[in-house]
This record gives structure tokens, C-alpha cells and sequence, in this order.
């Protein structure tokens, strides 16, 4: 414009989030403009901020800083080394969430969200553990106060078997459904229910609780919470490990391979080798299970039952092949193939998985669709 000019004056310059002043003159008139800009909407730390997750197991503590997209940025595994002390034990693993957080370039202020993924009991309401029983001497001990301490964002105490089956569903064995149970076959056997696209805890957070389906009504093998029938009793590795050392033969190569101490493992080694015991035993394996799922199938019909460890070691020729045509024989007269059973699928990526699982219920604590 002929005869005009502008400059900023004050506080506020262009590029400034304030706005600007500009004086300016048109022909012999004086000109003062305001002009104002509004901010940009800050950012919901919900959804774009950082998720550190940690899964406590017997044995290791996983820990995993992942993104809103689900991406792990950072993780560690380290031994679990329970002291007895749980303030020092605490300590211990807040002290790697810390340098995992700075190993994935962030800072504490930075997580949206913290889970905990832990064997049980839990008090999830009290952010508490029970007396967990791969932690002794702990007893009741809060676990979420020293996190809460240093990461101003929520904490979410969880399950690690609802942890785990969030992950598979999410992103394993049962993506793309609504309807997924998971069975956790390890020392014990552990359980998660995702029913309509939920976590489903049930009263108490008591739901999942697999191990303890009564499969033997008569006369039943007495399982470790004191009642008997359990599949836990039957199908969980440490009670069919105290039962291959007192009944495998001499002469078995489960005996060859194990000595005095055989476990499921040497069980699938033999039977890979046509050990007649090891194969007996596999078939008395399925038998069981297929039982279990049967009636989780007819107490809340699932898309998908996933199974983990011990069934995904034996395979599909030991196990997978064989469960589906005895679950098949029980559904009847439902057809096979509304069920789908699929072996777990995240491997060793599942702890880290159902770490950040866990920080997601913190978000979310109904765990809607992922």
C-alpha cells in the first residue's frame, strides 16, 4: 500500500504465541493494531505421552517404555532378586524404570501413564500386593506409592495373567476379536477374559482364575489351594512335575532325559522321540484341558482360546492337533469351528507387552477395545 508501513512495537512479535502490536502510518494518519493469534490446544498427554510398563515374574522384571501408538521404544529384563526387603526390592526396580525412561530419550514428566503387571493376590483398589507368594517376606506392601512418587501420571496395578491376554489380544494370537480367553500354562495355570471387548475381572478381580476349573469331581488330585480336581492339579508344570518324578519309568527316556527330577519339558523332548510314557502322558495332558475348555466354552462361548507356554513348547502335532479334536468331541453338537485354539504368539516379547497392557488399564481401567 502506497504511503504505509508497519513495525512491531511492545510485547509480542509475530511467531509469538501473546500475538502482536504493529504502529503504522497510511498517508498522515497514525495507525495502532492489535492483532492476536490463539494458542495452539496443548497436547493431551493421554494420548501422545509415554507409557512405562514393568511385569514381575518369578524370576525376571521386564520393564518396557512404549508410545501411544504402541510402539516400545525401550526395554530391559533383569533378574528379579528378591531380597526379602520389599522397600529395597522397590527401590531396585524404580531405580531401572528411571534409567529406562532416560535410555528412551524421555524424562519422568514425560509418562502418561505407569502399570504393574504382578502375580497375585492384589488389592488393585489399594494399589497393594497380598503376600505374593514369589516374594517372600514381602506381605502387604504397596507398590504403587514409590512409583507415584516419581511419575505424576496414573499407576495401574494388574494381574499378569489379565495382563497377558490384554497383550495377546492386542497384539498377538487374538487380534481382530471380541471374545478371547487365555490360558497362562506354566508352574501354574493362570487366566484372562476378555468378553466384549473388555477385561473382564469379575467381583473382586477374582475372574481368570483358570487353574482352579474343576475337571474331577471323584476322587480328584489335591492342587495347591487345597481342593481337588483342579487343572491345575492335573495340567500345571510344577504339580506334574512332582507327579513324573514319583511315576516315570526307570527305563523311559522322560527318566533318560530328566534323572530324578523330570519336568513337562523332558515330557516333549521324549514324546518328539516316540517315547511311549512321554506320548501317554501328552494324551492325558490334552484330555484334561480339553475339559476346561470345554466348559469355558459353554460358560462364555469365546472366539479364540489361546494357550501359552507348555502347550506351545509341545506343538502342533503334540498338543494343538490333538486338544482341538477332543474339545471337539465335547462341543458337540456346537460345530468345531466356532472355537478357534491358537498357541500364544508374542514369544518373548509378551512380558514387555503386558507391561505396557498394564500402563494402558491405568488410561482406561475397563481396558475398552484396543
Amino acid at each position: 500500500m502506497r504511503g504505509s508501513s508497519c513495525f512491531p512495537i511492545g510485547r509480542g512479535c509475530p511467531g509469538l504465541d501473546e500475538g502482536c502490536t504493529l504502529l503504522g502510518q497510511l498517508g498522515r494518519k497514525r495507525l495502532t493494531l492489535k492483532l492476536f493469534w490463539p494458542r495452539e490446544a496443548p497436547l493431551d498427554r493421554e494420548q501422545s505421552g509415554l507409557r512405562l510398563g514393568l511385569d514381575v515374574g518369578g524370576t525376571k522384571v521386564a520393564l518396557a517404555v512404549g508410545d501411544a501408538a504402541g510402539r516400545i521404544l525401550a526395554r530391559r529384563r533383569q533378574p528379579t532378586r528378591a531380597s526379602g526387603d520389599p522397600a529395597r526390592d522397590l527401590a531396585d526396580w524404580l531405580g531401572a524404570a528411571r534409567a529406562l525412561v532416560s535410555q528412551a530419550g524421555a524424562q519422568p514428566d514425560e509418562i502418561a501413564a505407569v502399570g504393574l503387571s504382578l502375580p497375585g493376590p492384589l488389592d488393585r483398589a489399594a494399589g497393594r500386593v497380598l503376600d505374593p507368594p514369589n516374594l517372600p517376606g514381602w506381605g502387604h506392601v504397596d507398590v504403587r506409592k514409590p512409583f507415584a512418587e516419581v511419575f505424576r501420571a496414573p499407576i495401574a496395578l494388574e494381574n499378569d495373567a489379565n495382563a497377558a491376554a490384554l497383550a495377546e489380544w492386542r497384539h498377538g494370537a487374538g487380534r481382530g476379536t471380541r471374545d478371547l480367553v487365555y490360558l497362562t500354562m506354566s508352574t501354574g495355570i493362570g487366566g484372562g477374559l476378555i468378553l466384549g471387548g473388555r477385561l473382564h475381572r469379575g467381583v473382586d478381580s477374582f475372574a481368570g482364575e483358570l487353574g482352579h476349573v474343576r475337571i474331577v469331581w471323584e476322587e480328584g488330585a489335591l492342587c495347591g489351594c487345597g481342593r481337588r480336581g483342579c487343572l491345575e492339579a492335573y495340567a500345571g508344570g510344577a504339580n506334574w512335575a512332582r507327579r513324573l518324578a514319583a511315576e516315570a519309568p526307570e527305563d523311559s527316556r522322560v527318566r533318560e532325559l530328566g534323572g530324578v527330577t523330570p519336568r513337562p519339558e523332558h515330557v516333549v523332548a521324549a514324546a518328539e522321540a516316540g517315547d511311549a510314557f512321554a506320548l501317554a502322558e501328552l494324551d492325558r495332558f490334552n484330555t484334561f484341558v480339553a475339559r476346561a475348555i470345554a466348559n469355558l466354552f459353554f460358560a462364555v462361548a469365546p472366539e479364540v482360546v489361546v494357550l501359552g507356554t507348555i502347550a506351545v513348547g509341545a506343538g502342533e502335532a503334540l498338543c494343538f492337533q490333538p486338544l482341538r479334536a477332543k474339545v471337539a468331541e465335547l462341543l458337540a453338537p456346537v460345530p468345531a469351528d466356532r472355537l478357534r485354539i491358537a498357541p500364544a504368539e508374542l514369544g518373548e516379547e509378551l512380558p514387555y507387552r503386558a507391561a505396557l497392557a498394564a500402563a494402558e488399564t491405568a488410561l482406561d481401567p475397563d481396558a475398552t477395545e484396543g
